[in-house]
């Protein structure tokens, strides 16, 4: 439904108390709010994310890299609780300015580099580790053809779709029926794909897979934003086929896990600095629940 009583004004100002889930962390503005240093624990890598579909990217990846045998690979996963406003302190804006998860510094060199972006983050593990992208130019270019659509579908999916069928303060009919459509086709744009090739660049598992799975793997599944009925999800068998391959995978079962906040308690670990954070605190966890 149209809001009749609506007319945009000639100048735009911030509504803070707008009624939104995110309204208490959501401005027009960038940089940060307050001081505060970021921890750094004992390996090179440090991850400072969220177990959102943007995080999960990256700590699957991680833990694909490890189970390869890549020791370097070995990281600190530090938890940053954006409903809380972590993303804004001066430590978090240092390493992305964007104010978004998740953001990686990397010590294993002379000088330290910081890398924000899922999708720039994939990468840039990919190549300093020489994994999950292909070395062919043909498959090298599909893999990465398919991670920047990904990186361009995905605000369609969360900012669009999601924000306006489960966050928004009011439901308006024509943007959810505008995203719906969207998200719609970009699944059966993954189908028409997988119904072709094992995984999203060919037969090949590549970042690009690890990019697009927690977004649409999820949604397939009827996992994110219970949409799953309204969606028809189901008629994506191809796309669900897919999604329960990726999800089988032991790295992937554990990179699920780190910075998670949501869900049952055994499937969550805040925070990650050593493979042995796994099983001690889900056995933790499970005691805990148990009691």
């Amino acid at each position: 439904m149209t809001d009749a009583a609506y007319t945009p004004p000639k100048v735009w100002t911030w509504q803070k108390a707008n009624g939104g889930r995110f309204a208490n962390i959501n401005r027009p503005v960038a940089g940060a709010t307050h001081e505060q240093a970021l921890p750094k624990g004992k390996h090179p890598l440090q991850l400072y994310s969220l177990g959102t579909p943007n995080g999960i990217k990256v700590t699957v990846m991680l833990e694909e890299l490890l189970e390869l045998g890549h020791a370097g690979a070995e990281y600190d996963a530090w938890l940053i609780r954006i409903n809380e406003g972590m993303q804004f302190s001066s430590g978090f804006v240092e390493v992305n300015p964007n104010s978004k998860i998740p953001a990686l510094m990397d010590h294993s060199g002379t000088e330290p580099i910081r890398v924000f972006e899922s999708g720039s983050i994939l990468f840039y593990l990919a190549e300093k580790f020489k994994a999950f992208l292909p070395t062919d130019v043909v498959k090298r270019t599909e893999c990465m053809s398919w991670l920047m659509w990904q990186m361009g579908s995905a605000p369609y999916l969360g900012g669009g779709f999601g924000h306006f069928y489960t966050y928004a303060p009011t439901k308006i009919e024509y943007a959810i029926d505008r995203f719906a459509m969207e998200v719609k086709r970009e699944l059966d744009v993954l189908n028409q794909r997988l119904a072709q090739h094992r995984f999203i660049g060919g037969d090949e598992y590549t970042i690009a897979d690890m990019a697009i799975w927690p977004w649409y793997g999820g949604l397939a599944k009827g996992e994110r934003y219970d949409a799953g009925e309204f969606l028809q999800v189901h008629e994506y068998t191809h796309v669900i086929r897919w999604a329960d391959e990726i999800e089988a995978r032991p790295a992937v079962k554990r990179g699920r896990m780190v910075n998670r906040v949501m869900g049952p308690l055994e499937t969550q670990l805040h925070e990650r600095h050593d493979a042995s954070d796994f099983l001690t605190r889900t056995q933790d966890q499970l005691q805990s629940k148990s009691e």
